[in-house]
């Protein structure tokens, strides 16, 4: 599964030492006890990672979610702010999965940047199960056509904004978001899901970090073995008489899971927040709004 730009060899990522330094952040955590890297600004070398992600000439996807609440204009300033700062100087799709195509702004992208609008069928307005729909689409989507068309694919939210560039440090095989709430709370304070007949449930005292359902991504691949796990976790929870956020089973999946790639805070901040001194640079700003992401 994937668009194969090149041989898996070849697409092998350079040497993590090669691009990474995390000595250059010692006001935070910059591995995982996974020997993940957690990126900081300062803590990569893109021009490394851009040498070598251009040869390969790849394409990235981005999944748009202008579901549920929304306006019109929350989805032309995430496009426009997206054409301004995601992936630059590489192929980009956007797909975007609405249910009205009536509420798609007009649209203008940079030379390399196109997008496609994906219909999600309307589902029934309990939270939960919109979810459930949304990962169907996404699921059927991927199969059908984005995992022939990029070698990695991003699933964002509408109610956050690009301010700065989003690039290839980002790219990883499977790629989590740290939620900027949750990241200088102990873990035992972390809204995991605790009640042990949910597929969700991550025992007390347990979990790595909490992860924001605003972002995530990875090669079509992991993204597609997410939406097959969720599916089956919400199915096992609606036999059970249960019912979970979509963001407590998004963490479950990580917790099994271990992203090999987590993106810092300071890539979806809520300027809603006092910003701390280890938030140097904000690339993505959330918008406290709640729309169809918990």
């Amino acid at each position: 599964m994937g668009a194969a730009a090149a041989t898996d060899h070849e697409a092998e990522p350079p040497q993590l030492s090669d691009w990474f330094n995390p000595k250059k952040r010692p006001d935070v955590k910059t591995t995982t006890d996974w020997l993940a890297p957690i990126i900081w600004e300062e803590t990569y070398n893109r021009q490394v990672l851009e040498k070598h992600y251009k040869r390969l000439n790849i394409t990235i996807g981005l999944v748009i979610w202008a579901t549920g609440k929304f306006t019109e204009q929350d989805l032309e300033q995430f496009i426009q702010s997206a054409n301004k700062h995601f992936m630059i100087g590489y192929n980009a799709i956007f797909y975007i999965l609405m249910e009205d195509f009536s509420s798609l702004p007009p649209i203008e992208l940079g030379p390399l940047q196109t997008f496609k609008v994906l219909t999600v069928s309307k589902g029934q307005r309990i939270w939960e199960d919109f979810n459930i729909t949304c990962m169907k689409h996404l699921n059927a989507y991927i199969l059908k056509l984005i995992q022939h068309e990029v070698d990695f694919l991003f699933s964002m939210s509408i109610n956050q904004i690009f301010k700065s560039d989003f690039g290839v440090e980002t790219l990883g095989k499977s790629v989590a978001q740290i939620a900027a709430r949750w990241y200088f709370e102990n873990v035992k304070n972390f809204p995991y899901e605790r009640r042990s007949k949910s597929a969700a449930f991550i025992p007390p005292g347990k979990g790595d970090f909490y992860y924001h359902s605003a972002i995530f991504g990875g090669t079509p691949q992991e993204v597609f073995n997410f939406t097959e796990e969720y599916e089956k976790a919400v199915t096992h929870d609606i036999e059970n008489d249960l019912s979970s956020t979509y963001e407590c089973h998004l963490n479950k999946y990580f917790f099994i899971n271990k992203p090999t790639k987590l993106l810092s805070p300071e890539y979806n901040w809520d300027p809603a927040f006092r910003t701390p001194p280890q938030i140097k640079h904000v690339k993505i700003a959330c918008q406290s709004k709640g729309i169809w992401v918990n």
